[in-house]
């Protein structure tokens, strides 16, 4: 992208637009073109203007944020980076956000002090370089019905002794929401590690599961792994291994992060390519940076298959583009047929014990 990356804040509370201009401020290779107060003036600003990435504020008088963002991914698509807060309610306007094409939600500060610069700064700034580089279509060419790909695998799939590990971060929610309920009914016992605010867990897990025909429920201390479940870990407080497999239980560990990373992707890998060798399958999705690399690289040394999204149809490509870059996986895989891919590398064959 040549010259900076033009930043539109759109947010009702004067206040708020002053913070975020000040994340930005100063920061080579960012520049933030105008902040708005609401869809009309923000509807004008993009004309003229255009934008390379939006932050845009869900509750705001008029037109919601929502309602403009789903104008925009109609009219204008466009990089959105939502603000919410963590209510109840927020946690399930997020997920709608990220349904309709957002790049991730962002924790709206509930005070615009120096304090809360310094905490979301850079956080935000990698967020909005991660969603210039995305571009904004890319929820249309993984989902073009405009909802989760159809079940791949009919309810006769049997699974050999495999188990399925998955990591994916920023773009996350929307890649599971397209991607989980392609799983077969009686899948391979799968973990998905995607770090999400607390307020954010319950309500995905809610929502993926009534889309889903695979049972799916919030990875627990101690879960063992069942074949037809899909255990979410998502929390932020703790690492997520599994202790040996086939047979194996989860366990949360509540230890320091791994490289900025908690739950580590990386860690998760490296645990199964001891514990599991040959019979675990390890995926990464879209995302930032590199965790789970190393990890990745492990499990394929241990005699595991490893794949990476397709980086065309992430997101953020960053993640799985570092690990087809260092070879840790056998393959890119695009999200529309990764379900497939992994469920058929679990298929018990014929014969199999």
């Amino acid at each position: 992208m040549a010259g900076p990356i033009k930043i539109l804040i759109v947010d009702d509370s004067l206040t708020m637009r002053a913070l975020f201009c000040g994340v930005f401020e100063g920061v080579k290779g960012l520049q933030v073109i105008d902040h708005v107060a609401n869809a009309d003036e923000a509807r004008d600003a993009m004309i003229s203007l255009k934008p390379d990435v939006v932050t845009l504020d869900i509750e705001m008088p008029g037109m919601s944020g929502l309602e403009y963002l789903e104008e925009v991914m109609r009219e204008r698509p466009t990089p959105v980076i939502m603000l919410s807060t963590l209510t109840q309610k927020g946690a399930t306007a997020s997920l709608t956000a990220l349904e309709l094409g957002a790049v991730d939600c962002f924790p709206k500060p509930t005070h615009a002090t120096i304090d809360e610069f310094k905490r979301i700064g850079p956080k935000l700034v990698a967020l909005v370089k991660a969603a210039a580089a995305a571009g904004p279509s890319i929820r249309a060419k993984n989902s073009s019905a405009g909802g989760p790909a159809a079940v791949l695998i009919d309810d006769s799939y049997m699974p050999d002794e495999k188990m399925i590990a998955i990591s994916t971060s920023v773009g996350g929610v929307d890649a599971l929401m397209q991607m989980i309920p392609a799983l077969p009914k009686n899948c391979p016992p799968t973990l998905v590690l995607v770090p999400l605010d607390d307020a954010v867990i319950d309500p995905f897990i809610k929502r993926l599961g009534e889309q889903s025909k695979a049972t799916i429920v919030r990875a627990a201390h101690g879960d063992a792994l069942e074949v037809g479940h899909v255990y979410i870990a998502a929390d932020t407080a703790n690492h997520v291994v599994v202790d040996s497999w086939p047979g194996g239980t989860i366990k949360l560990v509540p230890a320091e992060p791994i490289n900025g990373f908690r739950p580590s992707a990386t860690l998760l890998y490296a645990a199964l390519a001891k514990g599991a060798g040959p019979r675990a399958v390890g995926a990464i999705l879209t995302g930032m940076g590199e965790d789970g690399i190393t990890g990745l690289a492990a499990m394929r040394a241990a005699g595991a298959s490893t794949y990476a999204q397709d980086p065309a149809t992430a997101t953020v490509a960053e993640a799985p583009a570092a690990a087809i870059a260092k070879k840790v996986v056998d393959g890119a895989v695009p999200l529309a047929d990764m379900a497939r891919t992994l469920a058929l590398k679990c298929l018990k064959t014929a014969g199999a014990a």
